[in-house]
């Protein structure tokens, strides 16, 4: 019975850190994302580039860290709006419409899903 538990334990732990890891990976994926986009990034009324961007969105990550599972977790405490005011982060790009960071990044962590399963 021992055995079977240890060997249950090790299992589950395996699969968590897997886990961990693909989320590690597509977050550092979504950073540099942010961090290399020619799009404007629009926080609190006042539009900074990505590199600007990328430096606060990593302040908040590393605030929100516990709260932090997946990709996703890191989009809505990390890059979706702002917790003093409550607006919503806004991208720009060329002469398209701005759209809500959260919406922008989970279009791109889908797409990158997308690759790494191919």
């Amino acid at each position: 019975m021992k055995k079977y538990l240890f060997s249950l334990l090790i299992s589950l732990f395996s699969i968590s850190a897997i886990a961990n890891t693909d989320s590690l990976d597509e977050i550092n994926h979504l950073l540099s994302f942010v961090e290399n986009t020619n799009c404007k990034y629009e926080r609190n009324g006042k539009i900074h580039t990505g590199a600007e961007a990328v430096e606060h969105i990593k302040k908040k990550y590393d605030y929100y860290k516990d709260d932090i599972v997946t990709a996703e977790d890191f989009v809505k405490y990390a890059a979706t709006k702002s917790k003093m005011s409550g607006k919503f982060y806004w991208v720009q790009c060329d002469s398209n419409s701005r759209i809500k960071s959260k919406d922008w990044l989970l279009r791109e962590l889908h797409h990158f899903s997308q690759i790494d399963t191919d």
